[in-house]
């Protein structure tokens, strides 16, 4: 028989809790009354706008007895208790991400073993391919920018025709392959698509010494190259007390040299999926994970799926998917009592005042997110057929994430934190592999399945570093970091640097991570 604890009140209020003149019945679930009794209680009540009051039972008075009384008194703190247990345990209990296997490649999956072979790979061009570039620079048609503009349109056009002409002229592609084949490059073949990666191993490894396995994930625009100034730094430290890394750089799938997957609904978890298998494969049972911009997910995810393989996890760049409770009030409260909340004096800076710095700031630098986020197939076509519009489309977050101030430039201050032939490297990896169309997709497919997928609410339970940067383009204080890794073991402001911290500041983002790992290997 359902038995059920029934209340019927007079005065509605706050969570059903307090209320005037109560009948409490347990009931059958035919409705017929078991035991009822009913009590008198007094309100207090706040201004009306607040909706809320508190209130006393009076035990004894208006025909309710004492035992009745305490019953009820029992019976509301035990639910009170209980919510509270059963708050603590949810909130402490470590939740893994599940993940099925998908398979990516064209038509349906082939019959037979997988294909487990690892390939080496060589970046390659030839004179076709630079003819055909410098033929289409040559077509380009130039539109003049609005005066005194600098970057606040978008790249400079007066600008852009000094980097073209750089490009066209003095940009040695042949001598960037020879740099790209500096490091052993390799594809292997997961889920039905070929993933290219570079593999980099310590060349003079002291006898005794173990190398530390450490996956590093990109971002877009961005690419492996973007770690090629901290590979040697990880790989062959000058510090003999450093730790020696072997660095595996893979490229997200469907960028630079990983094929493109070729069905729908390849996101960040199916990506971290994919580079724990290349791991497995790799042969390594353990390793440490960084990541920035896409790869900052990508590697969250990794450590949401695998928690005891990841070791550790470093980050640049860790925005909070869904603020809670703790972000929202140090949001409201944090300028007026900065201490409560963990905040320094960039911290204030970086949110305030909120409306500005927090909306109005985001809605100028995420219009091509919404673009990439609905419709990526038609600008992308635009940029897959002129390498002049995909440079500017590129090179201009170069600018701009580096240090927002860049805008007021007419430069875009973009040499002053990188050489050219970077850049135009990393935009010839977008172009010669035909990859701009593909890599904004991956916008579409993590966006498109909503804000509420279990991943971005879901705690990460893996020792966590966190490297600040000062230009970073979404700042993060050091409690919201701590709201998603709860294991947060260093939280370091950097003195310099912005978005492209990898690329932009090596030597600070390699020692950032030499320091967390060597805390995380001494713990064991």
């Amino acid at each position: 028989m359902l038995l059920t604890w029934r209340i019927r009140n007079k005065v509605s209020s706050i969570h059903g809790i307090s209320i005037c003149n109560v009948r409490e019945c347990l009931t059958t679930e035919r409705g017929q009354n078991l035991h009822c009794f009913e009590s008198s209680r007094q309100e207090r009540h706040f201004p009306r706008n607040t909706g809320l009051y508190f209130d006393t039972i009076n035990c004894g008075e208006g025909g309710i007895d004492t035992a009745s009384c305490g019953t009820a008194t029992k019976v509301l703190l035990a639910l009170v208790v209980g919510g509270v247990i059963y708050f603590l345990v949810q909130r402490s209990k470590r939740h893994q991400l599940k993940s099925e296997d998908g398979w990516w490649g064209e038509g349906t999956p082939m019959d037979g073993e997988e294909d487990l072979s690892i390939r080496p790979y060589t970046v390659r061009t030839d004179d076709e391919e630079l003819e055909d570039l410098y033929r289409r620079i040559d077509q380009t048609r130039s539109f003049p920018s609005l005066e005194d503009s600098q970057f606040n349109y978008g790249f400079n056009s007066h600008y852009l025709q000094k980097v073209v002409t750089y490009w066209r002229r003095d940009f040695d592609w042949r001598r960037q392959v020879e740099k790209l084949n500096k490091f052993p490059h390799y594809k292997t073949n997961i889920e039905g698509i070929d993933v290219h990666y570079v593999h980099v191993r310590p060349k003079n490894l002291p006898e005794g010494v173990t190398a530390v396995p450490l996956l590093m994930v990109h971002g877009w625009p961005g690419s492996f190259y973007e770690f090629y100034r901290m590979i040697p730094l990880l790989t062959e430290p000058s510090n003999p007390d450093d730790i020696v890394f072997e660095v595996v750089c893979p490229s997200i799938p469907g960028y630079g040299f990983s094929e493109a997957p070729h069905k729908k609904g390849f996101d960040s978890v199916c990506a971290a999926r994919v580079f724990h298998k290349l791991m497995k494969r790799l042969g390594f049972q353990q390793f440490y994970a960084h990541g920035g911009d896409w790869g900052w997910i990508v590697t969250t995810n990794m450590a949401q799926l695998e928690p005891k393989i990841i070791k550790g996890l470093h980050l640049n760049f860790a925005p909070p998917s869904k603020p809670g409770l703790p972000v929202v009030l140090s949001i409201m409260l944090g300028r007026s009592f900065p201490k409560l909340f963990g905040f320094n004096e960039h911290d204030i800076q970086r949110i305030y005042p909120v409306v500005q710095n927090l909306v109005v700031e985001s809605v100028k630098e995420s219009g091509y997110m919404h673009i990439q986020a609905t419709k990526p197939d038609t600008v992308g076509r635009g940029l897959n057929d002129s390498p002049v519009g995909l440079a500017a489309y590129i090179l201009e977050k170069f600018s701009t994430w580096t240090d927002h101030d860049f805008r007021n430039l007419d430069d875009g201050g973009l040499t002053r934190k990188f050489s050219l032939d970077d850049l135009l490297t990393n935009v010839m990896i977008y172009w010669t592999s035909g990859c701009i169309i593909s890599s904004m997709r991956f916008y579409k497919e993590n966006f498109s399945k909503g804000l509420d997928q279990p991943h971005s609410t879901m705690p990460v339970h893996v020792p966590t570093g966190f490297a600040c940067f000062p230009n970073e383009l979404m700042h993060t204080p050091k409690l919201w970091v701590q709201q998603k890794y709860r294991e947060l073991k260093t939280f370091t402001p950097m003195a310099r640097g912005g978005h492209f911290a990898a690329m932009e500041e090596p030597e600070l983002m390699a020692q950032d991570i030499q320091n967390f790992t060597k805390m995380q290997e001494k713990m064991k």
